[in-house]
């Protein structure tokens, strides 16, 4: 049985992050995919984008507390979202994967496919804005340097990362390797394990 896997080929995905980054307001945007693996993916995407803001946000100095302890609820929830989302795209991809068993020798990889892809969507943030840092007007010359110097690193692990993805899903699609969904189990967010919601502490 052939595995068709070229649509989420590291090039493709890392085309639709940049794509997305670079829209200003996609993220209160209707979504693009309805199902299938881009669902998610596209949801891990969303999830990350807005993370990354919170997280830009909870920095402040100059609001109120109560200010603060929101982005980090926000940030709770994004971050549950965004891990539920690959689970959701390694399930997707597995799905694919059905009818092919796995030889004896086959390699097992310890990161998921969909775990692979949610550090694409990071490089793919951080090469966003590390890059507007290049071309800030305000900054020093040494800032602007500094900061070129880790856009190609950043692009540089982003290649590396795409193509160990290429590798992994060609050899799953081979029977050559695998891997399985790990279920994130977010303590802290659930009211029935978190000792400080259940009241025991």
């Amino acid at each position: 049985m052939s595995v068709d896997f070229s649509d989420v080929r590291a090039a493709a995905v890392t085309a639709f992050h940049d794509a997305r980054v670079a829209t200003p307001g996609w993220t209160a945007a209707a979504p693009a995919f309805a199902d299938g693996a881009w669902q998610w993916i596209e949801a891990n995407h969303r999830c990350n984008n807005l993370l990354w803001d919170e997280e830009d946000q909870a920095r402040r100095r100059d609001v109120p507390d109560a200010a603060i302890a929101a982005n980090k609820r926000a940030i709770d929830g994004y971050n549950q979202r965004r891990n539920d989302a690959i689970e959701r795209i390694d399930e997707a991809l597995l799905a694919r994967l059905a009818q092919v068993t796995p030889r004896g020798d086959a390699w097992h990889n310890s990161e998921t496919a969909g775990a692979m892809i949610d550090r694409l969507s990071i490089l793919a943030l951080k090469v966003f804005h590390m890059a507007e840092q290049t071309r800030r007007s305000d900054a020093t010359a040494e800032h602007v340097a500094t900061c070129t110097e880790k856009l190609a690193r950043l692009r540089l692990q982003r290649d590396d990362l795409g193509r160990c993805l290429d590798t992994l899903l060609a050899k799953a699609a081979r029977g050559e390797a695998s891997w399985k969904v790990y279920r994130q189990f977010k303590m802290y967010n659930d009211p029935a394990l978190n000792p400080y919601l259940y009241g025991k502490r």
